[in-house]
């Protein structure tokens, strides 16, 4: 592992990254909190528009159950390119500087290129994955699935399609694991330096395969606050959104050197 890392430093010159304890994606979260706090107003904007966001999808599948988990899936792989704009007012606070929901523009003007090849990344893992989730429907389940509650009592708890949940599990735990490592700071990255996607992409996995227990928390604290977002039917997407944004970026802040 570590031979294949001096191999990227030499292709890539990849940055330096830090080892942290295991507890401190508990310190993210408290400082990403104090930037909601002292930007309430931006931070809780950008809250809204991406709860809005999520309602919307679950709008759309709720008539097509088959694409629940898969839609619920999406939302999180674009989560870390529709947080960007979370990551500037970060930034900037850390300096110090003019902070707003305008001022957070600017950040998102001034790196969109490496945002749209990093979204267009994340939109081709998005569509294999639905692929994959209609696959392995048409595979194991060839009933029809007439609603939602339908999909968890006669589908996911049923105990009658053990090697079908399985193996969703599996296929999409395998991709999400993916994305996580390549995009654990990869937007925050591209947001404070001039460097491309790959390398971006290069040095999130770096960091999280050196900090594989903090970076498991981390993945864990997120679905779950993510969870909660959903269980509120979106409405605490409004505050936990912006609260997770900001914290990925003080994530980058220990992570990267």
């Amino acid at each position: 592992m570590l031979q294949s890392y001096h191999d990227l430093d030499r292709h890539f010159q990849l940055p330096r990254t830090r080892s942290v304890e295991v507890t401190r994606p508990l310190r993210w979260l408290k400082r990403g909190w104090k930037d909601l706090s002292d930007s309430p107003s931006a931070s809780l904007a950008y809250g809204a528009g991406l709860a809005a966001l999520g309602y919307l999808i679950l709008a759309y599948v709720a008539d097509m159950p088959y694409l629940f988990t898969a839609a619920i899936s999406g939302f999180l792989l674009i989560g870390p390119v529709a947080a960007a704009g979370l990551y500037e007012i970060s930034r900037r606070h850390a300096r110090a500087e003019r902070i707003g929901l305008v001022e957070s523009f600017s950040g998102l003007r001034r790196h969109a290129e490496s945002l749209f090849y990093f979204g267009l990344v994340l939109a081709i893992v998005l569509l294999a994955w639905e692929r994959l989730s209609a696959i392995l429907f048409a595979l194991f389940y060839r009933d029809n699935i007439a609603e939602l509650g339908q999909l968890f009592s006669t589908v996911l708890f049923s105990g009658e399609y053990g090697l079908f949940v399985a193996s969703y599990l599996v296929t999409g735990g395998a991709l999400a694991a993916l994305v996580f490592m390549l995009s654990a700071v990869s937007i925050p990255m591209l947001m404070d330096r001039e460097t491309d996607v790959v390398t971006a992409m290069m040095t999130s996995a770096r960091a999280v395969s050196t900090n594989l227990r903090a970076m498991a928390l981390w993945a864990v604290l997120i679905v779950s606050l993510v969870g909660i977002g959903f269980l509120t039917s979106m409405l605490g997407m409004v505050v936990l959104l912006p609260l997770l944004g900001h914290a990925s970026w003080h994530a980058y802040e220990d992570l990267v050197e």
